[in-house]
């Protein structure tokens, strides 16, 4: 796997963390976006790993 997509893959991992963060945060967070944030940070979690 070539390093600079497992680097993507990071970044794009801890944008999902600060977009996550930032819902959790709001006085009304979104339990469905929240839910939705998660599992698109898992789906990244398992393919980093997998490489």
């Amino acid at each position: 796997m070539d390093s600079t997509h497992v680097t993507a893959l990071q970044q794009k991992h801890q944008g999902l963390e600060t977009m996550l963060k930032d819902e959790m945060n709001r006085p009304s967070p979104d339990a469905a976006r929240i839910q939705a944030l998660k599992k698109q940070k898992l789906r990244i979690k398992e393919e980093i790993a997998h490489h």
